[in-house]
């Protein structure tokens, strides 16, 4: 006797998943962030060196600069960028979404040390100087144009400075603020000549100044001025970068790879779709609608996770589906053979989902713990391609297992399925027993 109420509850489980994929599925997918292969951005590779004679390079100066990176990173405002340590001494940046590259370079590889000099580019106050956060972008009150105001933390600093150039000799008088002077090479009266100097501003002391802050003025946009402060409020990096690699990818490349890539993986994951129905009969459809189910759970738990999609990300998707395949496929093939053995379909399916468990688990194991492995020793995109092929694995286990097998479960335990054999793919004449 058929038992309608398990094939009741089937369609319910299917109208369920079909449902809440539909509704919900473009919301995931939309929210899922997009590495700089797929929207554009760049990538840089810093080898990380001592800024000082006698410094060392270790994990505490490593995860400093990483640091200081990621605060000049909140200047350029990118929302998700990616900052990793590689090796001894080496630190990669992506930014992904990123239009003025070049200027986000320079951002991040300025060394933001300020120094107040006079004329002959003696120091005469640090960037250390200034009070935690105390750079800040303004108005000029008189003339209305794009300022940063300095505060220093000894409120006597700015009176000895401007105090000792006001009543010396009116060629010194001057009060010269740069940005990551180079000993040796950089000079006033060389800068001074040309019409655009490498330091920021300089004044004429015209009064001795009692306050403790002092003013950087020059060409600035409001824009400039901004980032300057934020910079220094940063602070000055606490190693040497020099960069030895860039990729860059236009936003239109990493939009067209994107469409591609999806394009791609569409057809080949409708040919899995189309080949199990074919060959599997009515296993098969019930493997599409695990396999639906294992996609976008794979997407949700990525989107959960905060992880960013990239070329490879998708490409371990695409291979989680083949791994999701080969679950069913092992099981189909199992209870495939247990019905040529001449057993029941009740009977095939329990032995064939019990026999063929050992096999998906040995499968999957192996696989994880080569993406661990990758996940390890590899790179930016190689980590992203093993995180999503761990995800993917661990998906299907759960979709292409537990969830086959209880779809499956309810159509043969509901005997609906009895002596119809032909719906799991095996003719009558391949049974022994009949």
């Amino acid at each position: 006797m058929v038992k309608k109420g398990r094939i009741v509850a089937f369609f319910l489980i299917v109208a369920l998943i079909a449902g809440l994929i539909w509704q919900t599925a473009m919301d995931v997918a939309t929210e899922i962030k997009l590495g700089l292969d797929l929207q554009g951005g760049f990538e840089v590779l810093y080898e990380v060196k001592p800024a000082n004679e006698g410094d060392i390079i270790n994990d505490e100066a490593l995860e400093a600069t990483a640091s200081a990176l990621n605060q000049r990173i909140n200047v350029i405002g990118v929302s998700e960028p990616f900052i990793g340590i590689e090796g001894d001494d080496r630190i990669r940046v992506q930014l992904a979404g990123v239009e003025d590259q070049q200027s986000a370079r320079e951002i991040l590889a300025t060394e933001a040390e300020l120094s107040i000099r006079n004329v002959y580019d003696e120091v005469l106050a640090h960037g250390s100087d200034l009070r935690q956060g105390g750079a800040n972008a303004n108005l000029h009150p008189d003339t209305n144009d794009p300022i940063v105001n300095l505060t220093f933390q000894d409120s006597r600093l700015m009176q000895e400075i401007t105090g000792e150039l006001y009543h010396g000799p009116p060629e010194e008088n001057m009060l010269v603020v740069w940005l990551d002077f180079e000993e040796g090479v950089d000079s006033y009266e060389e800068e001074r000549m040309k019409a655009d100097p490498k330091y920021l501003s300089a004044a004429v002391v015209r009064d001795v100044i009692t306050s403790p802050t002092a003013t950087i003025s020059g060409d600035f946009t409001v824009e400039e001025t901004r980032q300057l402060a934020e910079i220094l409020n940063a602070g000055a990096l606490p190693t040497t970068l020099e960069e030895l690699s860039s990729n860059s990818v236009g936003a239109s490349l990493g939009e067209r790879a994107m469409e591609q890539t999806i394009y791609a993986g569409f057809i080949g994951i409708a040919l899995v779709f189309i080949y199990m129905i074919i060959y599997y009969r009515f296993m098969g459809a019930v493997a599409v609608v695990t396999l639906s189910a294992y996609i976008y759970l794979v997407l949700l738990v990525f989107n959960l996770m905060n992880a960013v999609l990239t070329l490879p990300g998708i490409a371990a998707l695409i291979l989680g589906v083949g791994m999701a395949v080969d679950a069913n496929i092992i099981t189909y093939e199992r209870i495939k053979d247990e019905i040529r053995s001449g057993k029941s379909v009740l009977s095939s399916f329990k032995a064939g989902a019990k026999r063929s468990l050992s096999t998906i688990l040995d499968a999957n194991i192996t696989t994880i713990l080569a993406a661990a492995v990758l996940f390890w020793f590899g790179t930016s995109s190689v980590q992203g391609f093993a995180v999503m092929l761990i995800v993917s694995i661990l998906t299907s286990f759960i979709t292409a297992v537990f969830g086959t097998r209880l779809l499956l479960g309810l159509w043969v335990k509901s005997r609906a399925l009895d002596k119809k054999y032909r719906l799991f793919g095996v003719k009558e004449d391949e049974i022994n027993d009949l």
